[in-house]
């Protein structure tokens, strides 16, 4: 495990899918990975911290990460046209070639949000790439990722679950459950070790590429064995995973004689760092 994470920081690769992600090898297309974390209780001065991974390269084994300080339980991402902005230049360095594709993934929503934080984040997005060429305009699906409620899914008889009586790695339900106008479907992508397996339920609020179900399904369920630091699927799409790391790790990224409610106290990654996965 020690081994995986020196050489990610290093710049290897330690696995990827190939024909497997066939959606993402078919055009350039970039992977975004989004999430916010906010303080803990008792810490309600202090701010949230924004996070945004993309992929950059074909085989979604490299990302690179920034992050911004905004005001306390802030959900909404202030400054996500500027992030968005940066990793399209950084992709476009590395692969001398903007990407046709935007595959981006929200955490951390909660369902009061979901328009506000859609309507405001994917102009976010359009805005960037205009600033990037006013003819610019990839297409983009914009999903929202939920890891906390109390959903959860049982197999009919033990021949049908797994070694620890969970459901099987790679179920889906996308009937019976599901939101009656809303495209959205519920993924247990990983195998449970110990107690109950919580599925991930994910939400489809905008979709350019016009998927077929069983094509998106298929595709973040495959996301979820790129998480480069672990040799099995992990239970969240990988971009939103390698969000969440990120935005945890940048609580330590204040300074100690500042106080942290201060933005300004907030110190980023030295330059050429963030290309990095430092974050793993």
């Amino acid at each position: 495990n020690l081994c995986l994470k020196i050489n990610l920081k290093l710049g290897g690769t330690n696995l990827h899918l190939g024909n497997q992600l066939s959606f993402i090898m078919e055009k350039p297309t970039i992977v975004f990975g989004a999430d916010v974390t906010h303080p803990g209780i008792g810490e309600s001065e202090k701010p949230s911290i924004a996070a945004v991974v993309a992929s950059m390269d074909i085989k979604l084994s490299r990302y690179a990460a920034n992050v911004r300080v905004q005001g306390s339980r802030v959900e909404i991402i202030g400054e996500l046209k500027e992030m968005v902005k940066e990793h399209l230049v950084n992709f476009r360095a590395a692969n001398r070639i903007p990407p046709h594709r935007i595959l981006f993934y929200r955490d951390g929503v909660g369902e009061g949000q979901f328009a506000a934080v859609t309507k405001h984040e994917i102009g976010c997005i359009r805005a960037a790439c205009r600033e990037l060429d006013p003819n610019y305009n990839p297409t983009i699906t914009f999903i929202l990722v939920q890891k906390r409620h109390h959903t959860r899914f049982f197999p009919v008889s033990s021949t049908d679950a797994d070694r620890s009586g969970n459901i099987p790695a790679g179920t889906v339900v996308d009937t019976g459950v599901t939101h009656p106008t809303q495209y959205d479907f519920w993924l247990c992508s990983h195998a449970g070790l110990q107690g109950t397996s919580r599925p991930t339920r994910y939400v489809v609020v905008h979709d350019d590429h016009k998927f077929k179900s069983d094509d998106l399904e298929t595709l973040t369920n495959n996301l979820c064995y790129t998480f480069a630091r672990c040799t099995r699927s992990v239970s969240v799409a990988t971009p939103a995973y390698y969000a969440h790391l990120v935005a945890f790790r940048a609580r330590f990224h204040f300074r100690p004689d500042a106080r942290q409610q201060d933005p300004s106290s907030f110190c980023q990654v030295i330059k050429g760092l963030d290309q990095r996965m430092y974050f793993i």
